[in-house]
């Protein structure tokens, strides 16, 4: 009896230590990408994306979006951004979404020019099952900053701390890294660049899930050249 007891007790231990979950993808494979929706190539025929060896930082490939030509102007009904990107779909994952708080690292090569009012995206991050997503972005805005977008709720901007000072620096590789926390209560989001924290905001939406990203090519239909490369990206579960 005191056998079973202690082996049941052990049980529990390492049930209360066991690991984080990670999905981890230096874009060395598109099976890193299974089962995962991916924007098709060439899409809208203004914009494509590829495995590609033209600027790497570790591994033979990094990811490469770019665009060629302009969209027309998106409407209410219509989203005409440019788009080139897999899709990270974690709630199709054995164990499903991820649970928050999350730290997610990748790292970035741009080469872009953002005339007044247009806006690249790093990031989306998304905490629904929907085509529809109702996400927290990581932008950087025509004054080169890094920064968050729908925050707290879709559509707003509102920080507790944006720097106004660090630009984002182009044509090198720079690391970026997001702590997110989906919770309509105690939500929040954080991002540094090098190490450096430039955006945090609180974040009021969601149920402590964290569903489904995308990195890579996300851009205004205006924008008619530019590219971006990404690498070893991380996604790890806080306990």
């Amino acid at each position: 009896m005191i056998r079973i007891l202690t082996l049941a007790f052990a049980l529990i231990g390492v049930q209360a230590v066991a690991q984080p979950r990670s999905f981890a993808t230096s874009f060395e494979s598109v099976e890193d990408f299974d089962g995962f929706y991916i924007v098709p190539q060439n899409d809208k025929g203004t914009s494509s994306h590829e495995l590609s060896q033209e600027q790497v930082r570790s591994g033979r490939f990094a990811h490469k979006g770019w665009m060629y030509g302009a969209n027309r102007r998106s409407s209410f009904l219509v989203n005409n951004n440019h788009r080139g990107y897999p899709t990270i779909q974690l709630y199709k994952l054995e164990g499903g979404a991820f649970k928050t708080p999350v730290r997610i690292e990748f790292w970035v090569w741009l080469d872009m020019e953002l005339k007044p009012g247009e806006w690249f995206s790093f990031a989306t991050l998304d905490h629904t099952t929907r085509d529809t997503w109702d996400p927290v972005l990581v932008n950087l805005s025509d004054q080169g900053f890094v920064h968050l977008m729908h925050v707290p709720e879709n559509g707003e901007a509102e920080y507790r701390f944006q720097t106004d000072s660090l630009r984002f620096p182009m044509r090198e590789w720079v690391k970026l890294e997001v702590e997110l926390h989906f919770d309509a209560e105690n939500g929040y989001a954080k991002v540094w660049q090098n190490g450096s924290l430039v955006s945090e905001a609180p974040v009021t939406k969601g149920d402590g899930l964290f569903t489904q990203a995308h990195f890579g090519l996300y851009a205004p239909p205006s924008m008619t050249e530019g590219v971006v490369y990404n690498d070893d990206l991380v996604i790890t579960e806080i306990n």
